[in-house]
């Protein structure tokens, strides 16, 4: 945990403060298109609480970072930790060896429910969630259960906040501030609830969370960072890929590479985040699958086994079995682990999974290419 501190906000400049605040009044940014090509400039170190807590309000950066709603000890910060937006196993490592009893470790991400063990959660940074069931679908293990408990990451707040319109992985949540309001129910498990108010200053808080200094000035100017070019001959062919008629390009488009064009594989309507990495397909993580049963609206059942089956939870459309959304590939390197059950731990992982969506749709590759198209990643 990073907690918010006076000194933190005394330590900013006068004119970083003018700079910063202007982030969180003008208007938004819209993704939508892929930036000029330019390579880009190397920048000074980025502190995001530093940014977010002068951006924002000390309101919300207070309620992000302590815990005020009488819960289980957890604030927000918790699991979206202010180095990455996110958390990784690394993080969750760290803090169990520090104190057993931080409040990252409550009997409602146990392994079991019971807080006896917390591998899953030390192993993966995976925490538990309930999803309801739409009307529709039933598991076929218990056909009157009406919520699934799965395991999913916890999403980076970092940039999402402020330029996804998509919430959580299988966009189930209508709002931000829908989102914080059942995280501070869910997992801080607080007796108080969150006044319109609260949740509006933590959102506010939120949506100037940046990766970068470049993403911040994104925020301000409405100039998408610019596409790295590449400087080895690697590098430059990795950025063939990201074109927007290339391999990558194709679902992984506009300012956060998180949009589909019109060439994408599936079919999909040019413009949404939706797609599939196959992550629940490949299951490397090895997470228990169930069955569950689609009554399709012709009256039909479809059967579909997934550990996670993502947007047909939401949707109740056995065709959105295993789609989620897609999460912005800037700063990857501050905001790993990646997919919505953080199967990929670092971009070794990343690009495993991508050796097995090209295996799975047919797609001819070589070992140059997985290698190609991670240096240039390593460059947003």
């Amino acid at each position: 945990m990073n907690p918010f501190t006076l000194k933190r906000l005394q330590a900013v400049t006068l004119g970083s403060f003018m700079m910063l605040a202007s982030a969180g009044c003008g208007n938004e940014a819209t993704p939508d298109e892929q930036p000029v090509v330019e390579d880009p400039q190397v920048e000074e170190t980025w502190d995001a609480e530093q940014y977010a807590t002068v951006a924002s309000t000390l309101q919300g950066a207070f309620l992000f970072t302590k815990e005020t709603f009488n819960g289980n000890g957890r604030t927000c910060a918790t699991c979206h930790t202010l180095s990455s937006g996110g958390l990784s196993p690394a993080q969750v490592q760290a803090a169990w060896n520090r104190n057993r009893n931080d409040p990252l470790f409550r009997a409602i991400d146990s392994d079991d429910g019971s807080g006896s063990s917390y591998n899953h959660l030390r192993t993966n940074a995976t925490v538990t969630v309930d999803i309801n069931l739409p009307a529709n679908i039933r598991l076929a293990a218990n056909p009157s259960a009406r919520t699934v408990k799965l395991r999913r990451a916890v999403p980076t707040v970092f940039d999402a906040a402020r330029f996804d319109t998509q919430i959580m992985f299988d966009t189930r949540e209508p709002s931000l501030q829908s989102q914080a309001l059942h995280a501070i129910q869910g997992h801080a498990q607080a007796r108080r609830t969150p006044s319109t108010s609260e949740l509006n200053s933590i959102v506010d808080f939120e949506r100037v969370l940046f990766s970068s200094l470049a993403m911040a000035n994104y925020a301000i100017t409405g100039r998408a960072p610019a596409v790295p070019t590449g400087k080895t001959a690697s590098e430059k062919r990795g950025a063939a890929f990201f074109a927007a008629t290339g391999l990558c390009g194709s679902c992984h488009f506009g300012a956060l590479y998180n949009v589909n064009t019109a060439n994408n594989p599936l079919g999909l309507p040019a413009g949404t985040q939706f797609g599939t990495s196959i992550v629940s397909e490949t299951n490397f993580i090895g997470a228990p699958t169930q069955e569950y049963i689609v009554t399709n609206a012709d009256g039909t059942e479809t059967r579909v086994t997934s550990p996670d089956p993502g947007l047909m939870l939401v949707t109740g459309n056995a065709q959105h079995a295993n789609l989620f959304k897609m999460t912005s590939l800037r700063n990857l390197a501050k905001t790993a682990p990646a997919f919505h059950d953080n199967s990929a731990k670092d971009m070794a992982g990343i690009l495993r999974q991508y050796r097995a969506v090209l295996t799975a749709f047919g797609i001819p590759f070589t070992e140059q290419d997985i290698t190609d198209m991670g240096n240039f990643m390593k460059l947003l």
